[in-house]
């Protein structure tokens, strides 16, 4: 295992932040562009087919954030840990936990969608048309669930080995076939919706074949392999995932209620609130390669012991991420129709979406603070302040909104403000005070040195 720990270990912390950091950037913004091209080809069956598609969207956006970043990120942090520790046969191991861990949360989104979507898209406001492509779409992509999340486990376990590179490419290589595929099946063949939702079940079984191949190798950094199920690994994983995961769905839910919030002042301000806010989702592939960067380095740190490294990692992290998004909350704040006449040219819609970068611009920088702090905390797996600074931010949003909501649009702005700086606030004065991982470690008895155990 020395080949993958000595760069993670030694040597200047940016450089080896970027070097990680760039494969996954250039394939998440590769992604997000098939993304929004497969709606641009959906939206050619009309307003019922892409009403459809946007309302099984959340529900496969809160998978994906689950499976890479929740889940993933435990896997990622347990196997970096392991490797920093120099436990192989551990990190080995590990995979094959991940991949029954991931057939396990596939088969509940799997028949979440299936017996609970009519009801959840019913709620989310579909009927008729709309509802039947809806369902029609779900059924299709959730059938692929099991696959997804294992090929999405399987990533973050190489990940967490230092190998980005191959997850990229596979990632890559799916996308430009999606890219391809999704055309022919639903206008060659004439399948509509359905061929989107086929498109995207080839990508996963595609990517799942893809990964275990390459991980049954020998040129894997850990390889997939028959081994005996252990509970303190599964433990290992779900100690930061689950938390990480339950996070997601209140960082999700916190959305939710900021956008009810906003949707009090109507349809004009609900749509300028929705593309205003759409920024904040563009710069989630910056700050997600950014941290599973993160997630790798402090990991493989904390295993062998080398905790103040870690610290550093996870600030130099952090300041990356708050110059880069910084910069780019900046420009949206002082020219902020650049961005929301992308979209659209009404006034009073302009004048809502305006309003909300103005107000939360300044603040991006903090955003990339706390979001490269969340990922350094999953890689250390001390995840009990980023948690907590996601429930108080949710609790004031619900508290703050219900006594001064309804005073006006630009309070509720400043509402979802407070609420960002509450977040970003906590998880930042946990690692400076060292009360989220610094004394915890120092409690703990140290690993022997590196060189000592090579």
């Amino acid at each position: 295992m020395n080949p993958v720990r000595s760069p993670l270990l030694h040597g200047p912390i940016t450089g080896q932040l970027l070097r990680l950091a760039w494969p996954v950037l250039v394939v998440l913004a590769l992604q997000t562009f098939v993304g929004v091209t497969e709606t641009w080809f959906v939206s050619f069956l009309g307003t019922d087919a892409l009403a459809g598609v946007a309302l099984v969207f959340p529900v496969f956006m809160l998978m994906a954030m689950m499976s890479n970043g929740g889940i993933g990120g435990g896997v990622s942090s347990a196997v970096a840990r392991s490797i920093g520790a120099g436990r192989r046969a551990d990190a080995d191991a590990l995979v094959t936990h991940a991949v029954v861990l991931g057939a396990a949360f596939g088969a509940l989104f799997t028949l979440g969608a299936w017996l609970g979507g009519p009801a959840l898209y019913r709620l989310m406001g579909g009927g008729g048309g709309a509802l039947g492509n809806a369902m029609l779409y779900s059924n299709l992509v959730f059938l692929a669930a099991i696959p997804y999340w294992i090929a999405s486990l399987l990533a973050a376990a190489l990940r967490g080995a230092g190998n980005v590179r191959v997850p990229a490419l596979v990632t890559a290589a799916g996308s430009i076939a999606t890219l391809g595929l999704s055309p022919l099946f639903i206008f060659g063949l004439g399948m509509g919706v359905a061929g989107a939702g086929l498109s995207m079940i080839l990508f996963s079984l595609g990517s799942v074949g893809a990964l275990a191949l390459f991980m049954r190798s020998s040129a894997s950094p850990v390889r997939l392999a028959r081994v005996r199920l252990e509970g303190r690994l599964f433990a290992d994983i779900l100690k930061v995932g689950l938390v990480s995961a339950i996070g997601t769905v209140v960082a999700n839910t916190s959305v939710v209620v900021a956008t009810a919030l906003v949707g009090a002042y109507g349809t004009d301000a609900i749509a300028g609130f929705g593309i205003a806010s759409r920024l904040d989702y563009v710069l989630v592939p910056l700050l997600f390669a950014l941290g599973t960067a993160s997630v790798t380095m402090v990991g493989t740190n904390v295993g062998a012991g080398q905790h103040a490294r870690a610290v550093r990692i996870a600030w130099t992290g952090a300041l990356i991420s708050a110059l880069a998004v910084g910069v780019i909350g900046l420009v949206a704040a002082l020219f902020p129709q650049a961005w929301i006449g992308l979209f659209s040219r009404e006034a009073a819609v302009a004048a809502a979406g305006a309003s909300y970068l103005t107000r939360l611009g300044p603040f991006y920088w903090l955003y990339g603070v706390s979001m490269a702090l969340y990922f350094a905390s999953q890689g250390a797996g001390r995840m009990a302040w980023p948690f907590a600074g996601g429930v108080v931010r949710l609790l004031f949003l619900i508290a703050a909104g219900s006594l001064y909501g309804a005073s006006s649009l630009e309070t509720v702005y400043w509402i979802v403000v407070a609420g960002f700086i509450l977040f970003g606030g906590i998880i930042a004065f946990g690692m400076a005070s060292g009360l989220a991982w610094g004394r915890a470690f120092a409690a703990r008895r140290a690993p022997q040195p590196v060189q000592a155990r090579l």
